[in-house]
């Protein structure tokens, strides 16, 4: 209906997690998977077309990685979704949510942060922890620079800070 996509929909569900099952171990799959029951450890798709269905009753305590997927449990982990997500009313999720195309329903809480990805699979450059490493320019070439020199130069009256798509520059100035 008005131009949504209807890949997720057709999808057919080879797999289901049943509502007293308890998984402890991180678990891959291709197709469809309907989780009612709890998934300890990270979901991984193995393709593009596979979809996740998270059920009122189904938890996740990891990480997932599919393409596209509908919550309407709990998720306490990060989720990637590198095509669709959609969050309905009883969806809830602590941690962060990687997407191209989101649809959230009134109801649904996301105790993180969303975070728009270009078409195609999720950017992982997030992984890097910008606290322990930057970038900084010499010569037109890139190169990593360890952030005790950028705390130490932000000591420096003349140092200056610039902080632009989640990465931090410093440069100092000449006087």
């Amino acid at each position: 209906m008005f131009g949504r996509n209807k890949k997720v929909n057709s999808t057919r569900i080879e797999t289901l997690v049943g509502k007293n099952t308890k998984i402890s171990g991180n678990l891959s799959f291709t197709g469809g998977l309907h989780v009612e029951g709890e998934v300890e450890g990270s979901i991984q798709a193995g393709d593009e077309f596979s979809v996740l269905i998270l059920s009122e009753s189904g938890l996740v305590k990891g990480d997932v990685h599919v393409p596209n997927m509908i919550l309407n449990g709990s998720v306490e982990g990060d989720v990637y979704a590198s095509d669709h997500v959609e969050l309905a009313p009883q969806a809830r999720i602590t941690g962060n949510v990687y997407y191209n195309l989101i649809e959230m329903s009134m109801g649904a809480t996301l105790n993180g942060n969303l975070i728009h990805q270009e078409g195609g699979k999720p950017k992982l450059e997030h992984l890097v922890d910008p606290e322990s490493s930057t970038e900084k320019e010499s010569d037109g070439a890139k190169e990593s620079a360890p952030v005790e020199e950028i705390k130490d130069a932000k000591e420096d009256d003349k140092t200056t800070s610039t902080r632009r798509n989640g990465k931090t520059t410093a440069a100092a100035g000449n006087s």
